[in-house]
């Protein structure tokens, strides 16, 4: 079992006010857009918040609900009315400044001989809950910032007027996603029993690897959003109907409600549309491998048909500094990929009796936070 380290709680309070953050930064954006009478860029901006705060409530309280089955019916609802008024992240941010707090500084070697596993229960609750926000901080990075990521960029490349501010917001953005997929993954590292944490060399290259893989693609879909909106409307649903179908054929357990795991596949299938995902316990290296081959193929495909056409709406100069960009995080996304996988993947599976331990009411029934719902994950 990996440690909840002081660090790791110093990250968990820098999370919450970048989340707080934020939500002020969105509802500037919006305001700003309605404020200069471009309504509709500010109705998607709201849009894109709502829909993600919503989705990610529901799955917050559905997680408490599982959790806390037949233990603590009574605390479900305030915890309900909480996640109705769209606040349910400050909840698991509670329960996880609460058990980092026990964790990283006041856990002592309990004297109980009744109690001898409580250090340990108290770190695993720790690690449990931080897993779970972040699981939920990956939902809200495809849901939100990567559809706000491409308003974006559509606007800068649209309208030619930019400034450093909407550059370094652009750069924040793909920052943003790339942090919240390592930030999960070093979650179920910590997880996962007998392996070494995910720090140092191994963490910034599954960083670089996320971050220009992503890269790369944000920018081929925004040529083609500059190109036709409606044909990247196209290509994105294509690529979503393929994602939520591959789901469907890996029949994921992740949720124990046949509507939630719908809900769920549903949302790997956006998260699929930009970056790789995996959802079971198998060997990836062929889905890896198709994964972003087609990406790559589609990538080329959509830079030589610009270079061919050469259309009027994108200057040369323009052209080719996306180009560059593009080919240039797409080349070195692929090589920090192999890298992680043939240098730091792990080698085993998750075990299921590894996110099933009950305890018996040491904590009490209010502190009781049972996640199982990790059982099924590898290690991406």
């Amino acid at each position: 079992m990996m440690k909840f380290t002081k660090q790791n709680f110093i990250f968990l309070v820098g999370g919450i006010i970048t989340y707080v953050v934020d939500i002020g930064v969105d509802f500037w954006v919006a305001c700003k857009y309605f404020s200069q009478g471009q309504y509709c860029w500010g109705i998607l901006i709201v849009c894109f918040r709502g829909v993600s705060s919503l989705i990610t409530q529901v799955f917050s309280y559905e997680w408490f609900k599982n959790d806390w089955e037949g233990t603590d019916t009574e605390n479900l609802k305030w915890i309900f009315l909480v996640h109705l008024f769209q606040c349910g992240i400050f909840i698991r941010y509670y329960f996880a400044l609460k058990y980092g707090c026990q964790a990283a500084f006041k856990q002592k070697i309990s004297r109980d001989a009744s109690k001898p596993d409580l250090p340990n229960f108290i770190q695993k609750q720790a690690i449990d809950v931080v897993t779970d926000i972040n699981m939920l901080r990956v939902f809200k990075s495809f849901l939100e910032t990567t559809p706000q990521l491409l308003v974006q960029i559509y606007i800068l490349m649209q309208h030619g007027k930019n400034n450093f501010c909407q550059y370094a917001a652009i750069f924040v953005s793909f920052c943003g996603i790339s942090f919240s997929m390592v930030d999960y993954q070093i979650s179920l590292r910590k997880s996962l029993p007998d392996k070494d944490e995910l720090h140092g060399l191994p963490e910034l290259v599954y960083l670089f690897y996320k971050l220009l893989t992503v890269t790369s693609w944000i920018l081929v879909i925004s040529l083609i959003t500059l190109l036709s909106v409606r044909s990247s409307v196209i290509l994105l649903m294509f690529l979503w109907i393929c994602g939520f179908a591959w789901t469907l054929t890996q029949h994921t357990t992740f949720c124990k409600s046949k509507k939630m795991e719908y809900l769920y596949r549903i949302v790997v299938g956006i998260i699929l549309v930009f970056s790789f995902f995996n959802i079971k316990g198998r060997k990836t290296k062929v889905c890896t491998s198709i994964y972003y081959g087609t990406q790559t193929v589609v990538t080329l495909g959509i830079l030589f048909a610009y270079m061919v056409w050469k259309p009027p709406i994108i200057k040369e100069i323009h052209y080719t500094i996306l180009s560059i960009l593009t080919i240039f995080s797409l080349v070195l996304g692929i090589i920090f990929l192999v890298v992680y996988y043939t240098c730091f993947h792990p080698t085993a599976y998750c075990r299921p009796q590894a996110y099933s331990d009950e305890v018996d009411g040491e904590a009490g029934q209010n502190d009781r936070v049972k996640t199982d719902r990790f059982q099924n994950f590898i290690m991406q």
